[in-house]
């Protein structure tokens, strides 16, 4: 936000004054639900080789915030099988229990009472309900009767959704602490179908958008902290690339690189050149 130009105050002064504040909201933290994170970056657990490797990636990632899928991953619910919190401590990442894999709001709910049961009273969950298995879209309507009922009980929801900019709105009203439009897809990685929509999302928000479903890449995971959101959320995108690890690495720079580009605010889009060097005075 720019601080204008103030009587008496050169203009150097008050450009630096806009700088070292954009260079604090780049170093600013991701708060959810009043918790601060060092990390923009959230990611997955799943479709990794083992959990070695999705310890390595986490750890070159960067996040700090973990999804896990109660209804797939075992944290507890099947003793006797490897489980996922002896490779992650919740002591040094935050666990996000999701609800992937759930096609009713009844079933959404009951895992997310499931999880708060197994990680002793956690409280901070990812709801997402889906219409089929096909295209994986958010069934809104069970995601909207399953936000409400989470909420009642107290559980602070981040809640995936389309991205239309009404429904957004929606959900924040209704007291999700987070707002989670896809970019395209699970799993697709086509990137940002809909950049506008997504955009307007951000303009009218007043907690966290966090991009989520649809990532590919790190040139995607950057446009979306273009838009002025405040993180995206991965699993594929990392999981399913050649070098798992390494992609994980790229993505905790892309997103560091996007944040700060929309925080240093892009030139104008321009249709014919402009000189890089001063033109006026040469001969």
């Amino acid at each position: 936000m720019s601080l204008g130009i103030q009587a008496g105050v050169p203009m150097s002064i008050i450009e630096e004054l806009e700088r070292d504040s954009a260079v604090a909201a780049a170093a600013s933290p991701l708060v959810v639900a009043g918790v601060e994170y060092s990390s923009r970056l959230l990611v997955g657990t799943g479709k990794y080789r083992d959990f070695e490797e999705t310890c390595q990636a986490i750890e070159a990632s960067g996040a700090r915030i973990v999804t896990v899928a109660i209804r797939r991953t075992n944290i507890g619910q099947n003793p006797g099988e490897p489980n996922l919190l002896d490779f992650l401590s919740p002591d040094e990442y935050t666990i996000l229990p999701n609800t992937a894999g759930c096609y009713d709001a009844h079933s959404a709910v009951r895992t997310c009472k499931l999880a708060r049961e197994l990680l002793d009273g956690h409280d901070l969950v990812k709801l997402e309900v889906l219409g089929d298995e096909k295209t994986l879209f958010p069934d809104i309507t069970a995601t909207l009767e399953a936000a409400e009922e989470l909420v009642k009980d107290g559980f602070k929801v981040m809640v995936y959704t389309n991205d239309d900019p009404i429904m957004a709105k929606r959900l924040e009203d209704m007291g999700c602490v987070s707002v989670m439009p896809l970019a395209a897809p699970i799993g697709s990685g086509l990137g940002i179908r809909n950049p506008y929509n997504i955009l307007t999302i951000v303009e009218n928000a007043n907690v966290p958008i966090v991009v989520d479903a649809g990532v590919g890449t790190a040139s995607d995971a950057a446009i979306a902290m273009e838009l002025g959101c405040d993180g995206v959320l991965m699993n594929t995108a990392i999981a399913a690339a050649t070098h798992p690890v390494l992609m994980a690495s790229a993505m905790n720079k892309a997103i560091q690189a996007g944040r700060e580009a929309y925080l240093a605010g892009r030139m104008p889009r321009k249709r014919f050149a402009s000189a890089s060097s001063p033109i006026d005075g040469v001969l």
